[in-house]
């Protein structure tokens, strides 16, 4: 029987600390990765699972400084005699911002440069491009400007760019945070193909665990830096059922909260639990989840005369190096009230985030009318694009600082240089800084709040204290629109949700129909409990299961 090859990854000992950092980011890591293992790295925002890919690329110490101690080999090169660029002849990362490893002007040239580097022959070149482009969806962008990409489009063109090489082992970090939930699926499958058909190993971090689970051999849940569970995936969903909940993938923890075992792993393993007792056909409208704190926190706005938010026949086009030109915006119309909260859904490329640019001024038109009733506070995809300073605290006005601070919980980061904040504290402090004074430490709303993909390296924890501060700004007044590709944020967050495809709205709705009623847009619990409508969350679906299961209990 053919068996798997030693460590293609060993970590000794180790712990880092970053320059400046009070806590360990790692500590005591004693691990193996093995040829042709699929391995998931779980955790909460900070628990160290960036810092543990930055280490296994050599970027951790030799980029980042800090205090390391004890080892990291990659394929028999240790970190600490080769930096990132020869480890990179074994290991290829993507990290959680593609907009800062994309260098070159069009698509195509992203993807041969590390070829071109290496010295290869164009032919061979050619070929890799095109088969890593198809491979991933992405072959009629090759011709594409970077610039004209959306962020999940720029994130594949990204893993492309580290696909092209053909390395023994991925480093991936959050890699399906900006794509939508078909083209999510897609990456991981693709993945699982390199990893069985290859040999790549791979070594994923992931917040939205039921994405890759199924795919997975093994995952490791790191703690404040510490390893607290490696199993495989049933063991592990066992385990984060009683001991990290916030870890349990949506499915997991419906059965969990129904007290139904086995506890499953997936959609697919659900729908097999249930096959002995079906669920009713029909089920109660869901209730409203977001739980509002008691008494109002922000001082309320005047409320508008009409819709905080309108458009109407809105078009928009983007340059392509084309005469036509490529359409965004299609006469779209659309008007936000008040006090409500909108989830704007769609695949990549759609225009989401147009729309998000237009609602804040930061473009114009080329027909149509856009009208806001006040302030439009945006927050863009890339945090990194409001990082001025050294430190946490400068990046904030220095009256509304301590307040804002401590509101994002990033109290404790607040002499730390934003750049070596994990993924998900740089997205709380852009949102501090978008909104300083404007209902974050201090002050009213905003008539708009505009979010674009704002839970990009959030873990659940922090996506549900999201939740409830967009649901208290719109309770002040606000209307908060939010584009996701996180289906099951966007069901906890939102009273209404808008599909769009295409430049323009295909559905508009209560969100519990909308991420209910169909098969890519939809909640995994919606997906597990379908033709059952309306029930998008795990303590919607352990209310029904329960329901289903009394009779056959009482009897």
């Amino acid at each position: 029987m053919f068996e798997l090859l030693g460590p293609l990854l060993r970590f000794e000992s180790v712990s880092y600390r970053y320059p400046g950092g009070t806590t360990p980011a790692l500590e005591s890591i004693d691990l193996e990765i093995r040829e042709r293992e699929f391995v998931i790295v779980a955790g909460a925002s900070g628990s160290g699972k960036s810092a543990l890919l930055r280490a296994a690329s050599g970027l951790v110490p030799h980029f980042y400084g800090g205090q390391f101690q004890g080892e990291v080999v990659v394929g028999g090169l240790s970190t600490r005699a080769h930096g990132p660029g020869r480890i990179a002849t074994v290991a290829a990362s993507l990290f959680q911002d593609p907009e800062s490893q994309a260098v070159m002007s069009t698509v195509a040239a992203e993807l041969a440069l590390p070829l071109e580097n290496r010295g290869q022959a164009r032919a061979a070149v050619s070929r890799a491009v095109e088969e890593t482009a198809i491979s991933l969806g992405i072959a009629d962008l090759l011709e594409r400007p970077l610039d004209t990409l959306s962020g999940g489009e720029l994130q594949r063109v990204a893993l492309g760019a580290a696909l092209v090489t053909q390395p023994r082992l991925l480093l991936l970090d959050e890699p399906t945070s900006q794509l939508d939930p078909v083209a999510g699926d897609e990456l991981i499958w693709q993945l699982r193909r390199l990893n069985e058909e290859w040999g790549t190993a791979v070594l994923l971090a992931e917040h939205r665990l039921e994405r890759c689970l199924a795919a997975a051999d093994r995952v490791i849940a790191l703690d404040r830096g510490r390893v607290a569970c490696d199993s495989p995936p049933p063991a592990f969903a066992a385990w984060a059922a009683s001991q990290a909940t916030e870890l349990a993938p949506p499915v997991t923890q419906m059965f969990s909260l129904a007290g139904a075992e086995p506890l499953p792993v997936s959609v697919k393993d659900g729908r097999r639990l249930l096959e002995p007792s079906p669920l009713p056909a029909a089920a109660a409208p869901a209730e409203r989840v977001v739980r509002r704190r008691r008494g109002p926190r922000f001082p309320r706005r005047r409320p508008a005369t009409s819709g905080a938010l309108e458009m109407k026949g809105v078009w928009v086009s983007y340059d392509d190096g084309t005469a036509a030109g490529l359409p965004a915006l299609r006469g779209l119309s659309v008007i936000l009230e008040p006090g409500r909260t909108v989830a704007l859904v769609g695949r990549n490329g759609a225009g989401k985030s147009t729309l998000l640019r237009l609602a804040a001024g930061l473009q114009v038109p080329a027909r149509g009318r856009v009208r806001a009733a006040g302030d439009v506070a945006l927050l863009l995809q890339n945090p990194g694009d409001y990082f001025l300073h050294e430190q946490v605290r400068e990046e904030l006005p220095r009256e509304h600082c301590a307040k804002a601070l401590r509101e994002v919980g990033l109290e404790a980061k607040a002499a730390s240089d934003p750049r070596d904040l994990s993924g998900g504290e740089r997205q709380r402090l852009a949102l501090a800084i978008v909104l300083a004074g404007r209902g974050i430490g201090g002050g009213g709303p905003p008539a708009v709040v505009a979010l674009d993909e704002p839970t990009r390296g959030m873990d659940r924890g922090h996506k549900l204290w999201l939740s409830n501060l967009l649901a208290d700004l719109a309770a002040a007044g606000a209307a908060v629109i939010v584009a996701t590709h996180d289906v099951e944020f966007a069901a906890r967050l939102a009273d209404r949700a808008i599909l769009i495809a295409r430049g323009q709205i295909v559905a508009d709705g209560l969100a519990r129909d909308v991420l209910s009623g169909g098969r890519y847009f939809a909640t995994e619990v919606a997906r597990l409990l379908a033709p059952v409508t309306g029930i998008v969350l795990p303590e919607e679906g352990a209310r029904l299961l329960r329901a289903a299961r009394a009779p056959a209990i009482a009897s």
